[in-house]
């Protein structure tokens, strides 16, 4: 009975080792630096000279995402027109209430402002349901209202001139890198010891020496 049990862990180590070493001869195929790490390919990006970024920059300001499609980055326009859009609704919104309060402090002031023969006959008509339910509000808070709303129109007109201005250069800094810059994977570090005299202001001798390390990081 132990034959037969030392015979069968014998044979599956001779099995396992079999597998063992089949594993580490493909691996050693598909990896013949050692490392299990998949290989680098290396990407190399050249500058286009003929991509001009005052291009980029002119269309961008015409239309808010024309730069962007010019420079290939088409992904970037929900991004654009969603700030715009949101911005720009904001405004919209805040302008309407704007109007609403600005005309109710008008009617407040006036004293019928239902009969046809006043000035503001025309602002009733079209507020008629807000004065009836408003009119009876102290004067001051109309005016924080339609103040309220003013301000925040003026920032909402603010954040889409903000977009506007974020898209340009935006277009900008991606032509000018497709225009002028060289990118690979290729990043090398260079260390340099860099020793001189140390500033007037910080030496306590003269003839003193300020040790420093320099590290250059370089693309190629």
């Amino acid at each position: 009975m132990h034959r037969y049990i030392v015979t069968f862990l014998w044979l599956s180590t001779l099995t396992i080792a079999a597998f063992a070493q089949t594993g580490a001869d493909s691996l050693s195929k598909r990896y013949p630096s050692g490392s299990f790490a998949p290989p680098i390919k290396e990407k190399r990006y050249h500058p286009d000279s003929t991509h001009r970024p005052h291009t980029a920059v002119m269309r961008s300001l015409f239309l808010p995402g024309l730069g962007q499609l010019y420079n290939h980055r088409w992904w970037k326009l929900p991004i654009i027109y969603g700030g715009l859009g949101l911005m720009g609704s904001a405004a919209i919104a805040n302008q309407k209430q704007y109007n609403r309060y600005s005309a109710l402090a008008i009617l407040q002031r006036d004293v019928d402002p239902s009969s046809p023969k006043s000035p503001h006959y025309a602002l009733y008509k079209k507020y008629k349901t807000d004065y009836k339910y408003f009119k009876d509000l102290p004067p001051d808070r109309i005016t924080g209202q339609a103040n309220y709303f003013q301000r925040y129109r003026d920032l909402s007109i603010l954040g889409v001139l903000a977009f506007w201005t974020i898209n340009t250069l935006d277009a900008y800094i991606d032509a000018k890198f497709i225009n002028s810059f060289s990118v690979d994977n290729n990043l090398s570090i260079n260390p340099v010891s860099n020793a001189g005299k140390a500033p007037a202001y910080a030496a306590s001798n003269v003839n003193g020496f300020n040790p420093g390390l320099r590290i250059t990081f370089v693309m190629r």
